[in-house]
C-alpha cells in the first residue's frame, strides 16, 4: 500500500468482520423472492417472441378462465404516461418510456419485452397461464447493430423520434439516433498537423451483461387503504418508490419501498421492470402478488450495458499526447439513455490533453434499454483510446507505462467538461504500476505478452440521510437507507466509530425502509461509503455536540470550557474533569432523554478515481483461447476505509472486465432472437480463468471528505478490456479492435478465415 500525506486512525484502515456476515453465510440473509406475506400469490410474465413488432391484440379470455388464476394485466391497465421527463432519483427518466418498457403498449421493441402479465394461486398455473394469452404481432425487420440503426433507411423504433442536439433543437426527419453530444477544446486539426505521429482506428464492443447471481423479482401488496407496499431488490429503494408512484400516478407518500438483502447489481439493479406490474396484478387481485424472474428472463428484458462502435484519431508530438478526436456511438437499447455521454467524459481523463473533439450518440436498437453497468460508458471508451495509444506508443518505441506518467492528469489538469481537478492520483497509480515486481518482471516464453492500460472515473454525491441513536449502555444504531451490496454497513460503521472515538463492534448497523429514514440515493461502487459516509461523520459531529451539552450538566462545567476528545469529554482547563461517552449515555434520561444524531445532505467534494493496470497472457494460436497468466490492479483508493473490501471490489471488478474482454456478448440472430440468455451460454469468467489478482493501493486522500475517501468500486472495470486487448496484441503480434477476444474471433483473424 502507498500512502500519500495520509493521517493515522483508530478504525479506518482495520478489516473488522461485516456486520451482515454472519447471516450471509449461514443463510439466515433474506433476499427478494425469500419474503412471504399472508396470502401470497404468484405473477409471471407474458413476454414477446419478437425483436420488433406491432401489437395488434391481446385476448386474455382463456387466461383468466383458468382455475387459480385471480387477475391479468396489460399496459391498458397503467395509467397514461405522459410524454415528460423527469428526475427520479438518480437519473432523469421519461416516464412514457419507462411505463412503455415495463408493459409494451404498441409495439415490442426487443425479444422478451413485457407485454401481459397473471397473478395465480401457484406459480406453476400461472406459468401455463402465460401460454393462454393469445398476443397477435405484425413482425417488423429489427436493427441489431449501432452502426445500421444510424443509417437513415435504418427501420424506426419510433417513427416520432427526432435526434435531439446539445442545444435542444430536433433534427427534421425521424431517426433512431436520440441525441448527440459534444465536448471540444483547443485547435484539433492544428494540433494533428504538427503531431509527429497521428494515428486512428476503430474499435467494437459487444453488449455484456452484469452478471448478478440473484434474479430481479418484486413482492407487491396494495393494501386496502391505497397503500402500496414493495418489497424488492433494488440498489435503491427510493428511487423505486418514486419511479413506481410516477409511473402509477400515486402520491409518493403512499408508496412504502422495503429493501431486502440484493444478490448482486452492479449498476442493474436500479430500473424498475417488475414492481408496478407486481403492483397492478396485486390490485386486481387482492392478494400481495410476487414475481421473481427467471435467468432467461434477466438476460432478454433487464438492462445489460451498450454495445459501441468507436471511431478514435490520436496525435503526439515530443512524447506528449497532443490531440484526441473520436466518434462514440452507443447502443441504448429500445429506448433512449445509453451511457455515451460519459463515454465521453472519461475517454481521455486520465490525460493532459489541450486539444481534443469528443463526440457522442446515443442509438436505439432492437434490444433491451440498456442499464447502469459498473462505471457505465467508460470501459469502452477506454478500451478504444488505451488500445490506440499502445499501438501509437510503441510504435515511437517508449515505454507504455513511461508515456503515461509524462501525460498523466494531475491537480488542476482540466476535464473535459471544463472543471478542473482536486488533489488526484492519476500520476501516483502510473509510478506505482512502473515500480511494481509485476512491471519490472521479465516476460517469457512463446505465445506470450504483456499489456497495460489507465482508467477513470468521477465518483458520485448525490443524497443521504442517516440518524444515530446513543444507547444507554453506550452502544450506538446507525440507521441507514443506502442499500448494502460491497460492504457499505462496515464502512459507514466504521466511519461513525472513528469520529465518535468508539469502538466498531459498538456500533450496530441497519437498513430500513423508505418510511423510517430520510432520502438516500441509489448504492453505486463509487458513492456510498463517499457520501453516506459524509452524512455518518456530520451525524456523529451532532452527537459530539450533545454529549459536550449532557457533559456539561454532568460535570457542572460550562460547555465552552469542554471538548470532545477519543470516546469522553473532558474540560480544557482541568483535564481531571472528565466523562466518558458510556456513562454520559448511561445518565441521557437525567440530562434530556434520548441522544440522537441526524444528518441529510447532498454531498460535494467527490474525489476523482484512476487506475492502471498491468496483465499478463498466452494465447494459444492454434485454438485462440487467451490464459491471464498475471494481473496487477493498482488504484488510487482515497483512503482505504476497510482495506479488504477495497481489494475485494478490486478482484471483482478486474474479473467483470476480463469476463467482458475475453468471452462474454450479447450473441442475436438475424431476428433478433437472442440465443444465449443462459450462463451455460454466456460465458462468464470462473475462478478457473483467473490468477490470483494482485492489487496496488495507492492513498491520496480527498480533499472533499474528512477521511479521504473516494468510490473505489467502479474504477476497477475500466482497464481492463484494454489491458487484455495490448497483451494480446503483444502476444500475437495482431492488433484486435473487436471484443470479445473469443478463440473463434482469435483464430479466424489470425488466420484470415
Amino acid at each position: 500500500m502507498t500512502t500519500v500525506d495520509r493521517p493515522s486512525y483508530k478504525v479506518i484502515g482495520t478489516r473488522p468482520i461485516r456486520p451482515d456476515g454472519v447471516e450471509k453465510v449461514t443463510g439466515q440473509a433474506q433476499y427478494g423472492a425469500d419474503i412471504r406475506p399472508p396470502g401470497l400469490v404468484y405473477g409471471r410474465i407474458v413476454r414477446s417472441p419478437h425483436a420488433h413488432a406491432r401489437i395488434l391484440s391481446i385476448d386474455t379470455s382463456e387466461a383468466e378462465a383458468m382455475p387459480g388464476v385471480l387477475a391479468v394485466v396489460t399496459s391498458r391497465d397503467l395509467p397514461t404516461a405522459a410524454d415528460k421527463v423527469e428526475e427520479l432519483g438518480e437519473t432523469a427518466v421519461n416516464l412514457r418510456e419507462l411505463s412503455e418498457n415495463i408493459l409494451a403498449h404498441d409495439k415490442a421493441l426487443y425479444h422478451g419485452h413485457a407485454v401481459a402479465a397473471v397473478a395465480a394461486t401457484s406459480s406453476q398455473i400461472a406459468a401455463e397461464a402465460v401460454t393462454r394469452v393469445k398476443v397477435t404481432y405484425e413482425v417488423l425487420p429489427p436493427v441489431l447493430d449501432v452502426r445500421d440503426a444510424m443509417r437513415p433507411d435504418a427501420p424506426l423504433l419510433n417513427e416520432n423520434r427526432h435526434t435531439k442536439a446539445m442545444d435542444g433543437s430536433l433534427s427534421e426527419k425521424p431517426s433512431n439516433i436520440a441525441s448527440v453530444v459534444q465536448f471540444k477544446g483547443g485547435d484539433v486539426e492544428a494540433a494533428f498537423a504538427a503531431a509527429d505521429h497521428v494515428l486512428e482506428r476503430e474499435y467494437s464492443t459487444s453488449m455484456v451483461h452484469q452478471g448478478y447471481i440473484e434474479p430481479h423479482n418484486s413482492t407487491a401488496n396494495w393494501n386496502s387503504d391505497g397503500t402500496l407496499t414493495i418489497w424488492t431488490s433494488t440498489q435503491g429503494s427510493f428511487v423505486v418508490r418514486a419511479q413506481v408512484a410516477q409511473v402509477l400516478k400515486l402520491p409518493v407518500s403512499r408508496v412504502r419501498v422495503i429493501p431486502m438483502e440484493i444478490g448482486g447489481g452492479f449498476g442493474g439493479k436500479i430500473p424498475i421492470y417488475l414492481d408496478p406490474v407486481a403492483a397492478l396484478l396485486s390490485k386486481k387481485s387482492g392478494r400481495p402478488v410476487q414475481i421473481t424472474m427467471n435467468r432467461t428472463e434477466v438476460f432478454q428484458a433487464s438492462g445489460p450495458t451498450s454495445g459501441t462502435h468507436i471511431k478514435v484519431k490520436a496525435g503526439i508530438k515530443d512524447g506528449k499526447l497532443t490531440a484526441v478526436q473520436a466518434t462514440l456511438s452507443y447502443e441504448a437499447g429500445a429506448y433512449p439513455g445509453s451511457p455515451v455521454g460519459a463515454g465521453c467524459m472519461c475517454m481521455i481523463s486520465p490525460y493532459n490533453v489541450e486539444n481534443f473533439d469528443l463526440t457522442g450518440y446515443d442509438v436505439v436498437v432492437n434490444k433491451p434499454k440498456t442499464s447502469a453497468y459498473r462505471a457505465p460508458g467508460a470501459p469502452a471508451a477506454s478500451f478504444a483510446i488505451e488500445s490506440l495509444l499502445d499501438e501509437l506508443v510503441k510504435r515511437t518505441g517508449s515505454d507504455p507505462l513511461e508515456f503515461r506518467l509524462s501525460n498523466s492528469s494531475r491537480e488542476n489538469t482540466t476535464m473535459v467538461t471544463g472543471v478542473p481537478f482536486p488533489r488526484i492520483g492519476a500520476e501516483e497509480t502510473v509510478r506505482a504500476a512502473l515500480d511494481s515486481p509485476h512491471y519490472k518482471s521479465p516476460m517469457e516464453g512463446p505465445n506470450r505478452g504483456r499489456g497495460v492500460a489507465s482508467g477513470f472515473w468521477f465518483n458520485a454525491g448525490l443524497q443521504s440521510s442517516v440518524a444515530v441513536s446513543v444507547n444507554p449502555d453506550g452502544t450506538v444504531n446507525l440507521i441507514q437507507g443506502s442499500i448494502d451490496i460491497g460492504g457499505t454497513r462496515a464502512s459507514l460503521s466504521m466511519q461513525l466509530a472513528e469520529t465518535l472515538g468508539i469502538g466498531y463492534d459498538d456500533i450496530r448497523a441497519t437498513v430500513v425502509d423508505t418510511d423510517s429514514v430520510g432520502h438516500n440515493d441509489v448504492t453505486g461502487g463509487s458513492r456510498t461509503t463517499f457520501a453516506s459516509g459524509l452524512a455518518v461523520h456530520e451525524a456523529g459531529l451532532d452527537i459530539q455536540r450533545q454529549m459536550v451539552q449532557r457533559a456539561s450538566a454532568l460535570l457542572n462545567v460550562p460547555e465552552d470550557n469542554l471538548e470532545y476528545v477519543g470516546a469522553e469529554v473532558r474540560s480544557k482547563s482541568d483535564p481531571s474533569k472528565r466523562i466518558s461517552f458510556t456513562e454520559i449515555a448511561s445518565k441521557s434520561g437525567q440530562t434530556g432523554g434520548p441522544i440522537v444524531g441526524k444528518a441529510s445532505l447532498s454531498a460535494r467534494g467527490v474525489g476523482a478515481a484512476f487506475g492502471t493496470h498491468i496483465a499478463d497472457v498466452e494465447v494459444d494460436p492454434g485454438t485462440g483461447k487467451v490464459t491471464v497468466l498475471r494481473y496487477t490492479a493498482v488504484q488510487d483508493v482515497g483512503t482505504a476505509i476497510h482495506p479488504a473490501y477495497v481489494e475485494g471490489q478490486i478482484h471483482g471488478g478486474v474479473a467483470q472486465g476480463v469476463g467482458w474482454a475475453i468471452n462474454e456478448e450479447y450473441y442475436y440472430d438475424e431476428q433478433g432472437h437472442l440465443l444465449n440468455s443462459s450462463f451455460l451460454d454466456y460465458r462468464m469468467p470462473t475462478t478457473l480463468d483467473l490468477p490470483m489478482i494482485e492489487t496496488v493501493l495507492v492513498e491520496v486522500p480527498n480533499p472533499g471528505h474528512p477521511y479521504g475517501v473516494r468510490g473505489v468500486g467502479e474504477v476497477p472495470i475500466v482497464p481492463p478490456l484494454a489491458a487484455i486487448a495490448n497483451a494480446v496484441a503483444d502476444a500475437t503480434g495482431h492488433r484486435f479492435t473487436v471484443l470479445p477476444l473469443s478463440p473463434r474471433r482469435i483464430v479466424e483473424e489470425l488466420y484470415g478465415l
